[in-house]
């Protein structure tokens, strides 16, 4: 586990405690993805062992100080849930876009095949559901609502939006379903299970829609504008491979006829390196760049807005920090 927070604690003592606790549910998350047979352990554990910054749970951790019981076992089942199923669906990704690799190592369909990923994947869903389940009958049903729009998005990036439908709107929720969902659910429980008020609950889920939505979307952004030796990522991968993101959405919404070659481009087989290296600087000089960045910046805005309602503190100014952040990576 990075010894870098996923979110910026200034607070001494509130990072001390987050930190002792995300020391509990990273060693609760292996207890719990264990299985009779060890195969189906190693393969379980195998994307866990890849690491990660555990955003969820900590979300979830850091939730749950908004009310009495910060450290209730509940806070801790709940961190775990929300990350194993996110680990689950990431089994499920990589089979989907055929990926070799999964944070530096590789993927679970790479070590064994797409069968062993897929049904490993599910063997995690069930291990989530279980969990739920000795939270209460409520707890059961956000979880479902939540599993229903992560499925539901993880098919939507796969079907092409319908003609009289907006490609960018088809994508927003794509990125809704698959990303916002969970990070939604994460700060739920830990307002929840930690005992906050139900409007600080509701204001925090509100919060974690468009935060962590819009921190998928900055990906987006500097997927483009990025060089490697910044972002230690191949730019343009994106764009390469086809996949439809924020910035090119926006550029191919454009009429002015001084985009026809750019246009042209982002509808061509960009795997010949030098129309990909075309398109992208292209594209990196479209204005399409500073819509996609005001709209992150937009979306970081009116996640801060929503915590009005969260009390004053080292926990509300951690949640501000991060919208902040999410907004300066764009820009």
């Amino acid at each position: 586990m990075s010894s870098t927070l996923a979110l910026p604690v200034t607070d001494p003592a509130l990072e001390a405690r987050l930190r002792e606790r995300l020391a509990v549910v990273e060693k609760a998350l292996y207890a719990h993805v264990q299985s009779r047979y060890p195969y189906v352990t190693e393969a379980a554990s195998h994307l866990l062992d890849a690491g990660g910054k555990r955003f969820r749970p900590f979300l979830v951790l850091l939730a749950a100080e908004t009310g009495p019981r910060p450290a209730d076992d509940a806070v801790v089942t709940a961190a775990c849930i929300v990350e194993i199923t996110h680990v689950g669906s990431l089994y499920h990704d990589d089979v989907m876009d055929e990926a070799a690799l999964r944070r530096g190592a590789d993927s679970a369909n790479a070590r064994w095949d797409n069968l062993v990923a897929i049904l490993t994947g599910d063997f995690l869903f069930a291990k989530s559901s279980e969990l739920t389940a000795t939270l209460g009958s409520e707890a059961v049903r956000i979880q479902a609502e939540t599993f229903t729009r992560l499925v539901e998005g993880q098919i939507l990036e796969t079907v092409a939006p319908g003609p009289d439908e907006d490609p960018l709107e088809h994508y927003l929720e794509v990125v809704a379903g698959k990303t916002g969902s969970l990070i939604a659910t994460s700060a739920r429980y830990g307002a929840r299970f930690g005992g906050a008020p139900r409007e600080v609950e509701e204001a925090l889920a509100e919060y974690g829609e468009i935060v962590g939505s819009a921190f998928q979307l900055s990906d987006d952004i500097l997927d483009v504008a990025s060089e490697t030796a910044e972002s230690g990522k191949t730019p343009g991968t994106d764009l390469r491979e086809g996949v439809p993101t924020l910035p090119v959405l926006m550029a191919k919404a454009s009429t002015d006829p001084a985009d026809a070659r750019l246009l042209e481009l982002l509808d061509a087989d960009l795997s010949d390196d030098a129309l990909h290296a075309e398109a992208l600087e292209l594209l990196r000089r479209h204005p399409a760049m500073d819509q996609a960045r005001a709209y992150v910046v937009a979306r970081a805005q009116e996640a801060k807005a929503r915590l009005a309602a969260v009390p004053e503190g080292p926990v509300r100014d951690a949640l501000e920090a991060f919208a902040d952040a999410v907004a300066i990576r764009s820009t």
